[in-house]
């Protein structure tokens, strides 16, 4: 059945005191309302900040100048009320066309019914130019509930200025190993008289966790849906960490504010505290801009000493089509203009990642700014080299963020060891899977 009904919805957030947000005609973004002129009107919804909106929009004025006939309504919210306002649409019956669909969101609407099948549709949506990881990013089964709005990964950056104030040489990013960081960080502490900690990076992003239970030969999710992290592997991470701060090469407990905003503006290295970091590469020319301009990217520690590769191919968030659009046709003509128009792509920028589409990639790269090259030649040249797949996430995954973050709170103060931790992180982490 293609609904997501009110009890549904509860349960699809995850989230006890949704119930009171949803009112019998609550549509979260806004209301539906006529093309006018005769058009076909859809609504696209997303995450995002106004630049991004900008770059959508100039995007979405070539698709209507082709397309007359179809009229785009677009709405964006920060990253934190929209998994709850696209829950609320659903709810109410009123879902958007198109939408930005978090991975971690992807197969609790998919076993709903709520997202159509674009593996039928392949009449009017062309995903030949994606490779087969790519492709993969949105695929349940035999079914695909989803396109990359974009491909990225995960880097670490290094401030060369900062490094080069204090005389510290980089580590070699194509072979360094978690030693290697660790070694570094302790110099840049250590030559800068703890003015500046030499590296940070959230413990609890399940992206970086990812990365090191790859490393360590494991598969966090599984390609059937379960956890295939073990108690061992976290325990390893929680420690790695934990020994780091020790050696004051991490700052110590407290000083990172959680709350003190997510953008590059706002982080940490464009302060000038800490030397390095794990960054989603699409982002990379914003975090180059507010940190002075001489970041290096690195791959992540660890790929050429771990049991395989950690790194992978990845996406920010998939396109996805609502089962119930009552323009299906239109809505998925939309799609395949911004997964294969280059036009398109160019007024777009990289800002939700590199384009899927590898031809789409090559074609605008010349007139890329600079540091948007240099991410996008890092991403290139990893597609082109054997890795792990990456499976979609299971049903119960958004919860995981928050388990993490609480007991990695925990062993940041001393509170729980890292075996405890992990022990603990394994169980909950099961049990949400399973829920």
């Amino acid at each position: 059945m293609n609904t997501v009904n009110r009890r549904g919805a509860l349960k699809l957030a995850g989230l006890a005191g949704l119930a009171a947000t949803l009112p019998a005609c609550g549509r979260g973004f806004g209301g539906k309302s006529g093309g006018g002129n005769g058009a076909v009107e859809l609504n696209m919804v997303w995450w995002g900040d106004s630049a991004r909106a900008g770059k959508t929009q100039k995007a979405l004025e070539l698709f209507q100048s082709a397309h007359p006939d179809i009229k785009v309504r677009t709405e964006y919210q920060d990253s934190s009320p929209y998994k709850d306002k696209l829950v609320t649409r659903f709810a109410a019956g009123d879902p958007p066309d198109l939408m930005a669909m978090r991975v971690d969101s992807l197969r609790e609407y998919a076993g709903r019914g709520a997202l159509l099948d674009l593996a039928q549709h392949g009449d009017k949506l062309d995903l030949s130019g994606l490779t087969d990881a790519a492709r993969a990013l949105g695929v349940v089964g035999q079914q695909n509930f989803g396109v990359p709005s974009g491909l990225n990964t995960v880097g670490y950056v290094v401030d060369k200025a900062l490094t080069d104030k204090y005389g510290v040489k980089i580590p070699d990013g194509n072979t360094w190993s978690w030693a290697d960081l660790a070694a570094f960080a302790k110099q840049v502490t250590q030559a800068s008289g703890g003015k500046v900690y030499g590296t940070n990076f959230e413990v609890w992003t399940i992206a970086n966790l990812i990365v090191w239970t790859r490393q360590s030969g494991e598969d966090f999710y599984t390609a059937d849906g379960k956890l295939g992290a073990t108690v061992a592997t976290v325990t390893n991470w929680f420690a790695t960490v934990q020994k780091m701060r020790a050696e004051r090469g991490f700052p110590p407990a407290g000083f990172i504010d959680p709350n003190g905003g997510a953008s590059p503006a706002q982080s940490y290295l464009a302060k000038k505290s800490i030397a390095s970091q794990i960054i989603p590469t699409n982002n990379f020319l914003n975090y180059n801009k507010v940190c002075g301009g001489q970041l290096q990217l690195l791959r992540m520690p660890g790929e050429t000493q771990g049991t395989r590769r950690g790194q992978s191919i990845d996406t920010p968030a998939l396109w996805s089509v609502a089962a119930k659009s009552k323009h299906p046709q239109e809505t998925l003509t939309l799609l395949n203009f911004l997964v294969n128009d280059v036009s398109g792509a160019k007024a777009a920028g990289t800002t939700r990642g590199v384009p899927a589409s590898q031809a789409v990639a090559k074609a605008i790269a010349p007139d890329l700014e600079p540091d948007d090259q240099r991410a996008t030649t890092y991403l290139t040249d990893l597609q082109n080299e054997k890795l792990p797949p990456s499976y979609s996430y299971p049903i119960g995954a958004s919860k995981l963020t928050n388990i993490l973050k609480s007991i990695s709170t925990e062993v940041e103060f001393g509170r729980k060891t890292p075996a405890a931790a992990a022990t603990q992180f394994v169980t909950e982490a099961t049990k949400a899977l399973t829920a």
